[in-house]
């Protein structure tokens, strides 16, 4: 059974050697990956599901595919009753859920955020959709200008450098 193990561990090394390589030849491979949060393998699965971001026209087209836009469900005199969509592609779902508790643990903007989604009162499940929503934005703007992602410096941060 030990040798069995080692030969199936041996495999996942293998093709987790080929995703990376794929995706660093990907001429989007650079911008996604540099998002925190998103290693090789949830950018190859970005890549397989989204492509280029051809097929959207902005980025709301994209969360809404992904289930990160709410849907209006208005009847009548009742507005603003939004509800999680009940159809969307859970691939492109996970990619952002999966990085962006991958991001509140190793990114510090990422956990101000959430941090405060979740003093505005906003549950878990809230504060997370609302931080999956941002990363989707915030690698859009990398992906259409194809620069990989850098974080802002505050206005405290600048004047120190200067």
């Amino acid at each position: 059974m030990a040798i069995d193990l080692e030969a199936v561990n041996d495999r996942i090394t293998a093709i987790e050697e080929t995703i990376a390589a794929v995706v660093a030849e990907h001429e989007l491979g650079e911008v996604v990956t540099s998002l925190p949060g998103i290693g090789t393998t949830l950018a190859a699965e970005f890549l397989a599901h989204a492509g280029t971001l051809t097929t959207y026209q902005s980025p709301a087209a994209l969360a809404a595919h992904a289930g990160l836009a709410p849907i209006s469900r208005d009847s009548g005199r009742r507005q603003g009753h939004q509800v999680r969509p009940h159809r969307y592609h859970r691939g492109l779902r996970r990619v952002f859920s999966m990085s962006s508790f991958t991001a509140l643990t190793h990114c510090p903007r990422s956990r101000a955020y959430y941090d405060k989604k979740r003093a505005e009162g906003k549950t878990h499940r809230q504060a997370t959709a609302a931080l999956s929503r941002q990363r989707l934005n915030v690698l859009w703007a990398c992906i259409r200008d194809k620069t990989p992602y850098q974080p802002k410096q505050s206005r405290s941060a600048e004047v120190a450098l200067c």
